[in-house]
């Protein structure tokens, strides 16, 4: 079973807060706790009450990616294993997840940690903090989705460039290059992410999550197959709760309340 100390979680209001929490070593995740955000993001998809999930780290980190103490250890498994094992199903369960995912990035995020943060559907960050895709610096290729996912956001050119140099990269570039969506100064950081938080976890749940599946569709329909699949989850969201709640809303000229149905 995962160990619990590895990680922090919790549920409170619609909002379930996954904290890595191994700050003396900046998050580097090993195989405790990459089974544990497995076994917490499963959760969230089952547990009706979350309607949003939020991920960040402990300390001054965010993650620093693998644990290279595991890899070395030699009763540890290969380094492709570990990406098999440990991060692709993370990813997988992220995109997957039938609710909107921040990262708030808090510190640095190198390697797979930049990764993973990338792999959420919204990714905010302490003006402090940076993004660096490690992998070349000790031999290695970018994983946990990282080539997937870079070259659409920010471009061949400079996904290619940022992973063969390693180069460091600051919140505010990564902004700039349309690789997260914004920063936040370090000192209202935590309250401008729980507003963020609150904001989509009080939104309608299945619009946001038909929205999500309609990006994640993009990446391999053609427009032809991509207006069809608009046309068929616009039908879906048209049956919901919450779409009756926004419309009744807006005529009644007042607040919605939406219930995530």
């Amino acid at each position: 079973m995962p160990t619990s100390d590895q990680l922090v979680f919790s549920v409170e209001a619609g909002i379930a807060t996954i904290r890595l929490n191994r700050p003396d070593v900046f998050n580097s995740i090993n195989k405790p706790l990459a089974l544990a955000l497995q076994q917490h993001l499963r959760a969230c998809q089952q547990d009706a009450s979350v309607r949003a999930v939020l991920l960040t780290g402990t300390g001054k980190a965010f993650c620093a990616g693998q644990d290279l103490a595991e890899i070395v250890d030699p009763n540890s498994p290969g380094v492709s294993e570990i990406v098999e094992q440990h991060y692709n199903p993370i990813v997988q369960l992220i995109r997957e997840l039938d609710k909107p995912v921040v990262a708030a990035v808090n510190g640095v995020a190198a390697g797979a940690g930049a990764n993973l943060a990338l792999a959420c559907d919204v990714v905010v960050a302490k003006e402090s903090a940076s993004f660096i895709q490690a992998f070349s610096k000790i031999g290695l290729i970018p994983d946990s989705g990282g080539t997937y996912f870079l070259p659409r956001l920010i471009g061949m050119q400079r996904a290619a460039a940022l992973m063969m140099t390693g180069d460091k990269v600051s919140a505010q570039e990564a902004v700039q290059m349309g690789m997260i969506y914004k920063t936040f100064p370090d000192e209202t950081f935590d309250n401008e992410v729980v507003a963020l938080v609150v904001k989509l976890a009080t939104m309608p749940t299945k619009g946001l999550a038909y929205t999500k599946q309609l990006l994640n569709a993009s990446f391999h329909n053609n427009l032809e197959q991509q207006l069809r699949c608009e046309a068929d989850y616009q039908y879906r969201a048209g049956h919901t709760s919450d779409y009756r709640e926004g419309v009744a809303a807006f005529i009644e000229k007042r607040k919605p309340t939406f219930t995530g149905e």
